[in-house]
């Protein structure tokens, strides 16, 4: 009889430390904003996978943060890469009062995204979003984990004309904001290194017939073909270069295209081992800490590795490393302490601007071999 009143009490007694447990214990939810549908779904998917691989991390920390517990919770979001489904999303997020936002993933939502975040007051980081015009507003809230389209375009017109050596060039762009911007600093950067911009052409983040746009631009004899947009459309682009007799000529891009996605749309044409691009960031397999986490991401995602996870995962370290420091996880408390983070990320050491840029931003060169991407620097 005393034994069991005294496991009784025992039990009594772990029941109430579980109760004042779950009183303490914090939900801090991070939302993961990018396309989970549509043409670019696979950057989605990448993108959503860094954020909760981060918040399985973090969860397996057992942070104390303000004297609670904090568990981790992801929102992943589907923004359909559509502006109005992107300010409708963030408003949600918004209501909801999630405590941070990872995303978005095209410069087109983010940056109508971010003056609805501002007015909430929570913060936003991007792994992906690379128009300069996203930091134009100045908001205090809003950050930038990769390097901008500034870089990136100007980086792949800088090697065009310096390292390649090449003298004409075609420009295109599928009118998004990301696309438009990367393109035109390529195309003034060009210019200013003595290149001939023969040709400039537009389509959509939509279309896949390109023939009437190579045609014009093939009998203007280019050396190589910039495009601003996405690999759904390069990819479609390759294929129809090919037809064209056109795979002598060399297509650059920005990180919209820079995926191993990339060589599955193009389909074995030969047109890809001409593509040069650019992504935001030093080359992962150049990086040790970046290599044992891409090993940990494909034990856990096989296969579905794009570009951005390890930046959606940084970028989720930082907001919770920003609420470490200021001992809180409510966004007006801990948002201030961002932009004074120096954190040792998977993609960089993480400092930030004044103005929310990732400081000392890195860029990569990447080529096509044997349908493969490789890095050149």
């Amino acid at each position: 009889m005393q034994m069991k009143l005294k496991v009784t009490v025992a039990a009594a007694v772990a029941m109430l430390a579980g109760v004042a447990f779950a009183q303490d214990a914090q939900t801090v939810t991070i939302a993961s904003v990018a396309p989970m549908s549509g043409p670019q779904a696979h950057y989605g998917t990448d993108n959503a996978n860094g954020v909760l691989m981060a918040v399985d991390d973090l969860n397996k920390e057992g942070l104390t943060i303000g004297g609670k517990k904090v568990k981790f919770v992801a929102d992943v979001e589907d923004d359909a890469a559509d502006p109005k489904q992107g300010t409708a999303v963030a408003q949600k997020i918004c209501d909801s009062k999630d405590d941070g936002v990872v995303g978005h993933l095209n410069s087109g939502t983010s940056i109508p995204a971010s003056k609805i975040y501002n007015g909430c007051g929570i913060p936003m980081i991007t792994g992906s979003s690379t128009n300069p015009d996203l930091m134009k507003p100045g908001y205090k809230n809003v950050f930038r984990i990769i390097a901008n389209d500034n870089a990136l375009g100007a980086g792949l017109a800088l090697y065009a004309a310096d390292a390649l050596h090449l003298k004409k060039v075609a420009v295109v762009d599928d009118r998004t904001a990301y696309g438009q911007g990367v393109a035109e600093v390529f195309r003034k950067t060009a210019l200013a290194k003595g290149m001939q911009v023969v040709d400039q052409q537009y389509t959509t983040d939509k279309a896949t017939d390109f023939m009437a746009i190579l045609t014009s631009i093939k009998a203007k004899k280019p050396d190589a073909i910039f495009y601003g947009g996405m690999d759904a459309q390069a990819g479609a682009m390759l294929r129809q270069m090919d037809q064209l007799g056109m795979d002598n000529v060399k297509l650059f891009g920005g990180d919209g295209i820079c995926t191993p996605e990339l060589a599955k749309i193009a389909n074995g044409a030969k047109s890809l081992s001409g593509v040069v691009c650019a992504t935001g960031g030093a080359s992962l397999a150049k990086l040790p800490r970046a290599v044992e986490w891409k090993k940990r991401y494909d034990a856990k995602y096989p296969g579905q590795f794009q570009i951005y996870s390890p930046y959606t995962y940084d970028a989720t370290m930082v907001l919770a490393d920003a609420m470490k420091r200021a001992n809180s996880v409510d966004p007006k408390v801990y948002t201030p302490f961002i932009v004074k983070t120096d954190y040792k990320g998977v993609t960089a050491d993480v400092q930030f601007e004044p103005n929310g840029e990732l400081r000392n931003p890195a860029i990569t060169l990447s080529v096509y071999k044997d349908g493969k991407k490789v890095d050149l620097n």
